[in-house]
This record gives C-alpha cells, sequence and structure tokens, in this order.
C-alpha cells in the first residue's frame, strides 16, 4: 500500500463524465454510497463540462478542457493525493451501477490477501446480468463468470493500488481514449505485480457497442501501434501489429471506420509516443502462460 496504516485499506473512488448523463451518475453515485463498511472518497470530475449539484460528500472536479479517459483518471489520482490520499483507487464509469452493497468490502478482502495483487477487474454487465464478449479480458472471451489471473483489465470499473500507481506512473494522457488499460496492465505486469479478474465484483452497465465512440477506430488503429512501440521488444513489435491489422481486417468494419483505423494505425507509425521501455523476456513468457502472449 502507499502508507503505513491499521485498519482496512481506504478506497478512493474516481468517476469522470461528459455532464450528459446526470440521472445514470445519480444512481452510480447511490450506489456507492449504499456499500457497505468504511465510507469511500468519491470525485466526480466533468470533463470540460459543467457538474450537476452532487450529493455530499462527494467531491465535483470541472476539468476547463475533456482531457481523454487516461487524462480524468490521472487528474482524478492527483485530486485524492492532494486530499488525503488512498489505498486502492477504484474507477467507475459514469453511466454503471454497483448491483451490490459488498462490492468495496470485496475488494478490500482482496488487496489484503495478496499483496502481490496490483490490479482487480470488474465483471461488466448489462441489465439482464448478460456480459458482453468483449468485457471479458481473455481471449475467445471466454466463460465471464470464471475469476482468475488475467493479463489486462476493463476501463469502466476496475481497481488499482495505489502503489502500483506509484510505481509505474499514470495512464498514458497521449492515448487519450483506447488500450490505456492495456498500457498500464503492461507496465504493472512488468514491475512484478499481478491482474485478477473476479467475476463476483460486477457493474450493471448498460449494452452499447465499442464503435459508438467517434474516435474508436481511429484510436484503436493508432494506440495500437503505440502500445507495440512502447512496450514489446523490437522483434515482437511486427508480429503484433500484422496480427492486429489481420483481426481488425477479419472483423469486416464498414469501410469509413477502415480508413479510419489505417489512418490511425499509419499515424502511430509515423508519430511518436514515448518512453520506449520494452518489457523483460520473462514478463513476455508470464503473459504466455496465462494465455495471453503479448502478439495477439
Amino acid at each position: 500500500m502507499n502508507r503505513a496504516r491499521t485498519g482496512p485499506p481506504t478506497v478512493g473512488v474516481v468517476i469522470i463524465t461528459m455532464g450528459d448523463r446526470e440521472a445514470e451518475l445519480r444512481a452510480l453515485l447511490e450506489s456507492v454510497a449504499a456499500q457497505e463498511g468504511e465510507p469511500a472518497a468519491v470525485v466526480v470530475l466533468g470533463q470540460g463540462a459543467k457538474l450537476p449539484a452532487l450529493p455530499d460528500p462527494v467531491a465535483a472536479v470541472e476539468l476547463p478542457v475533456n482531457l481523454g479517459i487516461p487524462g480524468g483518471r490521472n487528474a482524478g489520482v492527483r485530486w485524492l493525493r492532494e486530499h488525503g490520499g488512498a489505498d486502492i483507487v477504484l474507477v467507475l464509469d459514469d453511466d454503471g451501477l454497483l448491483p451490490r452493497t459488498d462490492t468495496l468490502h470485496l475488494v478490500r478482502e482482496a488487496f489484503t490477501a495478496n499483496p502481490k495483487l496490483g490490479i482487480v477487474g470488474f465483471r461488466i454487465a448489462d441489465e439482464n446480468g448478460v456480459s458482453q464478449r468483449r468485457h471479458v479480458p481473455r481471449l475467445g472471451g471466454a466463460d465471464p463468470l470464471i475469476s482468475g489471473p488475467v493479463t489486462t483489465f476493463l476501463g469502466g470499473a476496475h481497481a488499482i493500488r495505489m502503489g502500483v500507481i506509484d510505481q509505474v506512473g499514470d495512464f498514458p494522457d497521449k492515448f487519450f481514449y483506447a488500450h490505456e488499460e492495456t498500457d498500464f496492465a503492461w507496465r504493472a505486469l512488468d514491475a512484478g505485480w499481478e491482474i485478477d479478474y473476479r467475476a463476483d465484483l460486477v457493474l450493471t452497465h448498460p449494452r452499447t457497442p465499442a464503435s459508438r465512440h467517434a474516435v474508436y477506430y481511429h484510436h484503436t488503429g493508432r494506440n495500437r501501434v503505440w502500445l507495440a512501440k512502447r512496450h514489446l521488444p523490437a522483434v515482437l513489435v511486427p508480429i503484433y501489429l500484422a496480427t492486429w491489422a489481420a483481426y481488425t481486417l477479419a472483423q469486416r468494419p464498414p469501410l469509413a471506420g477502415l480508413k479510419s483505423w489505417w489512418a490511425g494505425f499509419f499515424e502511430g507509425v509515423r508519430v511518436p509516443c514515448p518512453p520506449r521501455r520494452p518489457m523483460r523476456w520473462r514478463t513476455v513468457w508470464r503473459m504466455t502462460r496465462l494465455g495471453r502472449p503479448p502478439v495477439i
């Protein structure tokens, strides 16, 4: 943990919003307030948007511009540090909902039981309890009801030990949207931390396609290249990029989306996104043993 203390680890909740989901945000905040045990410190950050009135003691921070998803999360972490800190940072989508009242208790319990645990990923399920294949952080979208160690996590609902952020740094601001979680996860794994997917930690979230975001195809293509250039051993970079290019073509995206993806891909090749810190080969092997070598 990031500081010596007695008692259960403290939790800080970070929620970023564009200010256009007032009813959903209020419901999420109510579900956080209903959690059992020691209350969490909660901060809501408006991404270049005015925030509605929020219930006490929720903190409201209106960012002057939209910093993107990673930038907004980083701003939330900075706020927590400046206002007493937290042992665990919990990030939640503004249109999600915690259906159980013991979720924070289970999060605290997980980090207390395993000092090597750096990140916990939640299961995201729709109103009917169904998890989309893309929301399961394993190859092939294996059974979402099975918990276990993984190599990445979902951005919509996750918890990170503050000590991991202290050690490996913030989310990559320049990514703006897409794959910032994988960038962070790879750094955490290379530093020796563990990542768990927990099927019993649930965030209810509307069923939506990732492509609803206007920048989805472009940023996905660009950030995949940046991810490889920043973190993979040189010999694996072309293999990783070729694999993802083939996968994207196999998905048969709309022509406009495919053009946007390739534009982003070549932007990633052309534009640097430092620093470059290739992961160790022991980390490559560890990820392979966990079922997801960093070429897929």
